[in-house]
């Protein structure tokens, strides 16, 4: 191996910023930040999270009820015409 063309290999903390969680491992940087960690992630916990920005999650819901009543409208006038 070549000299001084390999990064340096030092200890590592890996912070997970949702849950907090700490993981000691090596790399080439002392620090890692992450957003979801496999303490808290839905797919390996089996439990969903919603993060919501500026109320995303409460829009579509929204969107969503007002789309199922419209539909639900539309079949009773369907059936009236029957």
């Amino acid at each position: 191996m070549k000299d001084g063309i390999h990064p340096n290999y030092v200890p590592t903390r890996i912070t997970c910023t949702s849950c907090d969680s700490v993981v000691e491992t090596h790399a080439t940087v002392p620090e890692i930040r992450v957003d979801l960690c496999s303490n808290c992630h839905p797919f390996y916990t089996g439990k969903q999270r919603i993060v919501d920005t500026a109320g995303r999650v409460d829009r579509f819901n929204q969107r969503r009820i007002a789309g199922e009543k419209a539909q639900r409208a539309e079949r009773k006038r369907e059936k009236a015409k029957v």
